[in-house]
């Protein structure tokens, strides 16, 4: 399996997993994406409450890069003051369920992962 995979992604800038994994990796996508698929249509301030810690520049970052990548869905309502509402898209919805089996992964392992990382802690060199 993986020899065919490196056979059909010599150019590793373009192997498909990584290019996912650059846009849902980073600090904020994952937690977004999952929000939006228990709450559905969410509007950016409410995102931002349930959010801590994260910016209003950097949630409008995110909420753009995974806009662009065909995740999540904008819709803007022609009303005063301007409502906007974040979804996910068919995509989004379809990546979910292994979004889903890494969380679920991560907290049963997540001890073992710790403990390892304890006890090579003294490995690191500067």
């Amino acid at each position: 399996m993986i020899e065919k995979f490196l056979s059909n992604n010599s150019d590793l800038s373009e192997c498909p997993v990584r290019s996912v994994m650059d846009r849902i990796g980073d600090k904020w996508s994952l937690l977004i994406l999952l929000i939006l698929n228990e709450k559905h249509n969410v509007r950016f301030n409410e995102l931002y409450r349930m959010i801590k810690d994260i910016s209003q520049k950097m949630l409008s970052v995110t909420l753009k890069n995974l806009e662009m990548d065909g995740y999540v869905k904008r819709t803007v309502f022609a009303e005063v003051p301007p409502r906007v509402e974040y979804e996910l898209t068919s995509l989004g919805e379809s990546l979910l369920p292994h979004i889903i089996d890494l969380v679920n992964w991560a907290e049963e392992h997540l001890p073992a992962i710790k403990e390892s990382r304890q006890s090579h802690s003294s490995d690191i060199h500067p």
